[in-house]
């Protein structure tokens, strides 16, 4: 037998998850991914113009999976909204199989034995859609938790996926990107000397580790963005819009070139200058409040996101 060799990247559809906190517009963001489909678990898609499938049985979600392999229906994503609910939906057709009325009840952790084997025969149903060429994205929320490293003497809280800890694990080794979605916030000091938090209107999203937060991806994307999908069309093979349109492109002319370029240049000397003003209070004080200095730099990091890609091709 001859093994067979070969070279360069494999185009493929993306296995993704997306978790935050709660009401920051995971939903929302999921919604704008290629052609989706929302797998509704917890009846949160109202609100979005959207495709949707609301289940609320564990049988039904893989049920679905099962047909969406077989007739993607010419849907390009598949988003299921959200992973910690449908693993309440899981815990309840676990017990209600078994006779239990407590996961705790099978004894010695074989609950979340099954927990664990369940999911990860649904996460060989979402490959199977992935090979058929459909993205699959999680949406999940976020928890607060407490965590020891055993090369550090003390703890430290952390953001994690609010999934039991035996699941968590098998999400975040399948997907190929983990976002982590939340306010942007800083320390100020406050009158009284104490350290207080300002801001919190900005979403951001982040695309790799830290010691606060769990995220990662394959892509080489930045470790921090604005929370929208201008910032990851790229990687869904969807890029941003002047991308997209390459007879644009070749008609576009020297004067709206040199405009595009203008523009990406004018936004780097905005936001030195606001950087400068956040660092003086009270020139801040004197013009605008924090809250409306967050929402002016959100404007400009979305508008940056939207012309990079102009900026990158006309270089």
């Amino acid at each position: 037998m001859k093994i067979k060799i070969t070279r360069g990247p494999i185009a493929s559809a993306v296995r993704a998850v997306i978790y935050g906190t709660e009401g920051i517009g995971k939903t929302t963001l999921a919604s704008q991914f290629p052609n989706p489909l929302i797998i509704d678990t917890e009846d949160g898609s109202k609100h979005i113009d959207c495709a949707r499938y609301v289940v609320s049985e564990w049988k039904n979600l893989t049920l679905a999976m099962a047909e969406l392999a077989v007739d993607p229906q010419g849907f390009q994503t598949v988003v299921i909204d959200s992973a910690d609910w449908a693993e309440k939906l899981l815990v309840e057709w676990v017990l209600s199989t078994s006779g239990k009325k407590s996961i705790e009840d099978f004894g010695f952790g074989k609950g979340y034995i099954r927990l664990q084997e369940a999911v990860t025969e649904f996460l060989r149903s979402a490959d199977k859609l992935v090979a058929n060429g459909l993205n699959v994205v999680f949406v999940a929320h976020s928890k607060v938790q407490r965590t020891s490293p055993p090369d550090q003497t003390d703890g430290f809280d952390r953001y994690e996926l609010k999934l039991t800890k035996q699941v968590a694990p098998l999400f975040k080794e399948w997907c190929d990107v983990l976002l982590f979605c939340n306010y942007k916030t800083r320390l100020v000091e406050g009158a009284d000397g104490r350290m207080k938090a300002s801001g919190g209107k900005a979403r951001l999203m982040y695309a790799e580790r830290s010691a606060a937060w769990d995220a990662k991806n394959r892509f080489g994307l930045p470790e921090e963005m604005p929370m929208s999908f201008a910032g990851l069309a790229g990687i869904f093979g969807a890029p941003a819009v002047v991308a997209a349109a390459p007879d644009a492109m070749a008609t576009m002319t020297r004067a709206s070139a040199a405009i595009a370029v203008a523009d990406v240049k004018k936004l780097g000397a905005i936001e030195k200058k606001i950087d400068g003003l956040l660092k003086d209070a009270t020139a801040t004080d004197a013009q605008l409040t924090e809250s409306q200095w967050e929402v002016l730099t959100d404007q400009i990091q979305s508008r940056r996101a939207a012309l990079a890609p102009t900026e990158e091709v006309l270089a």
